[in-house]
């Protein structure tokens, strides 16, 4: 297991693919093992349903103490209700994900590409949402308007990482913006999203970019989405070599 300076580096879900195997031990369950290599990881499947309590009770007991879940905000909240009056479905969620204790890394909001910067609309939410977790928090907006100062401003005021997203929608997107106390890549494989595998050339670029982050100014997550043929564990496996 990585030293306790060393950046979060993992996949989306902790699938094991074939071809890692070998990169894994044989025994324990897929998290076990996931857990043995790696030292954190996002939980996606949040997104799309509720999980019990001792669900998330049972994948933090696990995992090694300096393990950490990264989770992701239903879509309920983002994208059905698009941050309007989500109090009752934050405070559901944020009740259910207590159930990981000390191992709960940040918390990712994943916005929709249609929902547009809304400075009302998006202090309302974050200051709900602040009222309620004081952990990290992450937003991907994958909308254009996002990406200037005024929301940048924002962000920072309600303690939000902006992600540093691949492929990057304008140029700002590819490098982490917002709170700088918490810097979250979030690389979803490029030309084709899900699918590409990403080259050594660029996984270099990318761990110098987590190297260039003092570990004592900023929290360093780099997850994978590029998991539809498992490109995402080998470019995981990589770039904590090369960041190590």
């Amino acid at each position: 297991m990585p030293s306790h300076d060393t950046a979060y580096i993992g996949t989306a879900g902790w699938s094991l693919p074939r071809a890692w195997q070998d990169a894994f031990p044989t025994e324990g369950s897929h998290l076990e093992r996931y857990a043995s290599v790696f030292r954190g990881v996002e939980i996606n499947s949040s997104f799309y349903r509720q999980h019990k309590r001792a669900t998330y009770a049972r994948w933090a007991a696990s995992v090694p103490s300096e393990f950490r879940f990264a989770v992701k905000i239903p879509r309920a909240i983002t994208h059905d209700q698009t941050l309007v009056a989500s109090d009752v479905l934050l405070e559901v969620f944020l009740e259910e994900i207590t159930a990981l204790g000390d191992r709960l890394g940040p918390l990712l909001v994943q916005l929709p590409p249609s929902l547009a910067f809304d400075a009302e609309v998006c202090d309302e939410f974050f200051t709900t949402l602040r009222s309620l977790h004081a952990g990290d928090v992450a937003c991907e907006p994958r909308h254009a308007s996002w990406f200037d100062a005024r929301a940048d401003a924002l962000l920072t005021r309600h303690r939000v990482a902006r992600i540093a997203a691949d492929p990057a929608l304008v140029h700002n997107a590819a490098r982490p913006g917002g709170w700088n106390a918490l810097a979250y890549y979030r690389l979803h494989g490029s030309p084709r999203m899900y699918y590409s595998d990403y080259s050594l050339e660029y996984l270099t670029m990318i761990a110098e970019q987590l190297r260039s982050i003092d570990p004592r100014d900023a929290t360093r997550w780099c997850v994978f989405d590029n998991t539809t043929l498992g490109a995402a564990t080998g470019n995981a496996l990589v770039l904590q070599r090369l960041v190590a």
